[in-house]
């Protein structure tokens, strides 16, 4: 048989050179790339038996040969395999258009593989680590075969063969092991069991491999995806097993999610919900995101962009039928079937934890004090289903111990009532003695007691739920039902009120307030300002925010309040009285949790004050 010469197409020339020098960041992935080849081969030659029987055969397999001496690793499969024209068109060239650009792209950027477009080009991987790669093959049901060599310099050669078997054959002549440059020995079955292990497992084909000549043949991979079998052949303790392998967790999970999508864009999902949060969860650089497959084959361990970061807890593997992915299948493209599956994925876990709440009230207890948190934070996201989450939510609350869902708030609102009141603050004790609840207890009226981070932020950006706009109780005017205070009372204040504005320059300003019952007075923020723990929280963040100048509130009803009224108005120039109101601000501030600019100062005021009553 002739054999001919070509030359590679000038782009897959540079592409040959960039592959070896700079995409992969690891090299074993050039074994999933052949194994990945084999099994689409294999599924060809399945779905053309069905309708031609002589194409049909009942062992479709992938073998795995491994030589130490003539350092090489041969990988063969059954499958379809290929005619003379598919080999020139596939390998020798890139078969789809639009390179160049990429590739200029690719020389010019420091990061190259996060540049690489859509090439069907896995089989070039085997040039990192291989001197020369040699593939026989031929198409099922044709009478001869082709062998394609080259040593990736910018020629192959391509000849005729008679005698080829079924299915293609790829040859890899190997390089010297190198540690350094994370070549390793894959003529090693424990190095190539680990690899097919780590990306292959779940191939549907059984992958077997010889370590010598005349040795029995072992299988490397399970088969078993438990994503692709009815929910009700597998056996939980095979779901629990399965979770502390993706999940590296010891615990059995608390919940377990199947998905099947199937039409024009076909997908499977086997998600977990754990029982308790990992440790990393609130960290940045955590270990978040489920493990992406394609057709089986592994390709990324924490796949973030497959669900929305506040599911980032959520575990388990996601298997789509295609996908757009970059040459080194590390890293997905933004297209809209990632979005499609997020978006799913998304409402199928909040689906699943709607029915937890409804059905399962101790398991639904657990999954919010572990994992609320981190849920909240999608209300922060517009583009977010809010009310997804706000129904799944819970709070606690001033009607009792337990905390309630949104929606038992609203049914339990009181006539006319139109808003759902809340107070933010660091701890439930803390909250729960605010004077800022004293009128809503002694009313009737619930206030949902908010303590986690999040919800400093989040009720800014969410405007109601059920048609009742959400209400801070520490912020603007209170709105609750009061007595009319009388004109000449109120008049009878003003001295006071403007005196202690010009007194404590801390302040935006002084008036009476209903909203107290017992204590002498508060400190809200106004309507459009931000309350002291969300300042905290910017500064915490290294942003630079002007101290907001609060509103200080006075209950009329006070004997405190109503005695510092007489005595500014029998001796408005008596110097103690600055120091009364002085107290009476600081007191305010403690009574929200504040912090006292110079706590000394407000000691030694207190102290003389007190010693004057002994």
């Amino acid at each position: 048989m002739t054999t001919e010469t070509l030359e590679f197409q000038a782009e897959a020339r540079q592409l040959l050179q960039l592959m070896v020098h700079s995409i992969y960041s690891n090299k074993d992935v050039f074994l999933r790339e052949l194994i990945s080849n084999a099994s689409d081969a294999l599924d060809k030659r399945r779905l053309a038996g069905l309708t031609e029987e002589r194409l049909r055969t009942d062992d479709l397999h992938i073998a795995l040969a491994l030589d130490p001496d003539a350092r090489t690793l041969t990988v063969r499969d059954n499958g379809i395999g290929m005619t003379r024209e598919e080999v020139v068109g596939l390998i020798g060239t890139i078969a789809r258009s639009g390179t160049a650009e990429t590739l200029r792209r690719l020389r010019e950027s420091k990061e190259p593989a996060e540049l690489i477009g859509q090439f069907g080009v896995g089989f070039y991987s085997t040039f990192m680590v291989a001197d020369k790669v040699t593939l026989l093959t031929r198409k099922a049901g044709e009478p001869t075969g082709t062998r394609w060599e080259s040593a990736g310099e910018g020629t192959y050669t391509v000849e005729e063969v008679a005698d080829a078997p079924e299915g293609t054959t790829v040859t890899v002549h190997l390089r010297p092991e190198d540690g350094e440059d994370g070549l390793h020995d894959y003529t090693d079955l424990a190095t190539v069991r680990r690899i097919v292990k780590r990306y292959s497992d779940f191939i549907a084909f059984p992958i077997r491999a010889t370590a010598t000549e005349g040795a029995e043949e072992q299988v490397l991979n399970s088969m078993k995806a438990l994503w692709a079998r009815p929910r009700a052949e597998v056996a939980e303790e095979e779901y629990r097993e399965f979770y502390r392998h993706v999940a590296h967790d010891w615990t059995d999970p608390l919940e377990t999610i199947s998905l099947r999508a199937e039409g024009t864009f076909e997908y499977e999902a086997l998600l977990f919900i754990p029982a308790r949060r990992p440790h990393d969860l609130f960290q940045r650089d955590g270990r978040h995101g489920v493990q992406l497959y394609v057709k089986r084959v592994f390709i990324l361990e924490d796949s973030r962009e497959l669900l929305p970061d506040h599911l980032r807890f959520v575990k388990g593997v996601v298997d789509a039928a295609d996908l757009s992915l970059n040459i080194s299948r590390e890293i997905l493209q933004q297209d809209r079937h990632i979005q499609l599956i997020r978006r799913r994925l998304a409402k199928k876990v909040m689906a699943t934890v709607k029915e937890m709440m409804t059905g399962d009230a101790e398991k639904y207890r657990t999954f919010w004090r572990e994992f609320g948190p981190a849920v909240k934070e999608g209300l922060l996201d517009p583009a977010e289903d809010r009310k997804a989450i706000l129904d799944v939510a819970s709070f606690a609350s001033t009607a009792g111990e337990e905390p309630t869902s949104l929606a038992d708030y609203v049914a339990r609102m009181k006539d006319g009532q139109d808003k759902i009141y809340y107070m933010t603050g660091e701890s439930r004790a803390q909250v729960e003695n605010s004077p800022h609840l004293e009128a809503f207890r002694a009313q009737g009226y619930e206030v949902l007691l908010l303590t986690d981070p999040v919800d400093e932020i989040w009720v800014e950006g969410v405007p109601e739920y059920a048609g009742k706009e959400f209400s801070s109780v520490a912020r603007g005017a209170v709105d609750l039902p009061a007595e009319e205070v009388s004109e000449e009372r109120t008049g009878s204040y003003a001295p006071l009120l403007g005196w202690l504005g010009e007194t404590l320059t801390e302040v935006k300003e002084v008036r009476l307030t209903s909203r107290l019952t017992n204590s002498p007075a508060c400190l809200v923020s106004a309507a459009d300002g931000l309350t002291p723990t969300l300042e905290k929280m910017y500064r915490a963040m290294g942003q630079d925010v002007p101290t907001a100048r609060r509103i200080l509130e006075l209950n009329p009803e006070h004997p405190l309040v109503d005695a510092l009224r007489a005595a500014h108005q029998e001796r408005a120039e008596d110097p103690s009285l600055a120091e009364t109101a002085e107290l009476l601000y600081g007191t305010a501030l403690l009574a929200e949790g504040g912090d006292l600019a110079d706590p000394a100062r407000f000691a030694k005021l207190l102290a003389d004050r007190l010693a004057r009553t002994v």
